[in-house]
């Protein structure tokens, strides 16, 4: 069997990774999956992919393209062009990169921080973290009341790249139990084809970092 054109780089406790994931699966498109823990990510091999030493990293053929949201949208413009998942219209899509935007600032610096925080000794404020994730939450909660999903009646990239770490927000000591619209959102993600659910994290103080 010939080897798969995609290579995502990743671990599979990052979130960043898993979005890349869902998307790969629900589109049907074959790849490999590259463990890169820390020791890897500081290879000088990796650092040729990505000097930045950060993961996810997609290599499609000769393309070597790092940054989660970035391989979102790549993706569903390679190979799904006009479809629900990043669409043409101009508002639609200033909708998806509005919570692109929110997947890297207060989702990575609210939920995403507290669970590295409990999970692997992150150096930083557990109480900031717990605090933005609580504004953030308390948002989507409200915004989940008006529309079945982030950028409105389908689901969209953007709704792969803040399923991840809004659902394992536990695993920072973040209760999800206060937000059920959340929770119906998060639900109706996992229904969609050939969802595939991120793992959980290790015991806390475990080595490895999810990236």
């Amino acid at each position: 069997m010939d080897e798969p054109r995609i290579i995502l780089h990743g671990t599979e406790y990052s979130g960043h990774a898993h979005r890349v994931v869902l998307l790969l699966r629900i589109l049907e498109i074959p790849f490999r999956f590259a463990n890169a823990p820390d020791e890897v990510r500081r290879s000088a091999e990796f650092l040729r992919l990505n000097p930045l030493g950060e993961i996810p990293v997609l290599q499609d053929g000769v393309l070597v393209l790092p940054d989660s949201n970035a391989i979102l949208v790549y993706l569903a413009r390679r190979y799904a062009p006009g479809s629900q998942w990043l669409p043409d219209e101009p508002v639609a899509v200033a909708r998806v990169q509005r919570w692109l935007s929110i997947a890297a600032g207060q989702l990575m610096y609210g939920p995403s921080v507290a669970r590295r925080i409990v999970q692997w000794s992150y150096p930083a404020d557990h109480r900031q973290a717990v605090e933005i994730a609580g504004g953030l939450l308390r948002f989507m909660e409200a915004h989940l009341a008006q529309q079945p999903y982030l950028a409105g009646e389908e689901a969209t990239i953007a709704d792969l790249a803040c399923y991840s770490y809004t659902a394992h927000a536990p695993e920072g000591g973040i209760s999800l139990e206060p937000y059920p619209n959340v929770r119906r959102w998060l639900a109706r993600v996992e229904a969609l084809p050939r969802f595939q659910p991120m793992r959980s994290s290790p015991l806390p103080g475990a080595a490895a970092s999810p990236g």
